[in-house]
């Protein structure tokens, strides 16, 4: 079954995950800002550690009964990311937000260790989102996250969206 989705879909969602992210590190005291460059979306400085973070946001949206399906990472964008942050003076990191099944889940981490956890094959490198693997991230201090949870809906029917 295709997802009912807009035509501007992939944008806005990219959009709703950097504005989620940037919400809530603001919520934690971090100074942070959108950017428009290669390789980064948004730059912020963790107010536990003064590191200045390039952040390269990533988000999907996921059909129901596919919420445990990976999410696809480019290496090429891991090192867009990287070239970035020398030019910038920061490290590198990646936020994965992927909503689907009623949960928002937004996952934080150095991109070394991201390329640790997920070397992958060939070009792709593969975020894991079963139940097993999402219990692993909540228990690795280095991953920081939050999860959203859908507890009450009122929205027009849609066959491809739990509880609706």
């Amino acid at each position: 079954m295709e997802m009912l989705k807009s035509s501007r879909h992939s944008k806005i969602a990219g959009d709703f995950g950097e504005a989620l992210l940037l919400y809530w590190l603001s919520l934690d005291g971090f100074e942070c800002a959108r950017v428009d460059h290669t390789g980064i979306d948004l730059l912020a400085r963790n107010r536990h550690t003064q590191e200045i973070m390039g952040i390269s946001v990533k988000t999907r949206s996921r059909l129901a009964e596919t919420e445990a399906d990976a999410v696809n990472l480019s290496h090429e964008g891991f090192e867009k990311a990287k070239v970035a942050c020398l030019s910038f003076g920061c490290q590198p990191y990646y936020a994965i937000v992927v909503h689907g099944g009623g949960t928002i889940h937004c996952f934080l981490l150095p991109l070394s260790h991201l390329e640790r956890l997920a070397p992958g094959r060939g070009r792709m490198s593969y975020w894991r989102m079963s139940q097993a693997q999402l219990a692993l991230y909540r228990s690795d201090p280095p991953i920081k996250f939050f999860e959203l949870h859908e507890t009450a809906c009122s929205w027009w029917p849609n066959l491809n969206m739990p509880g609706t």
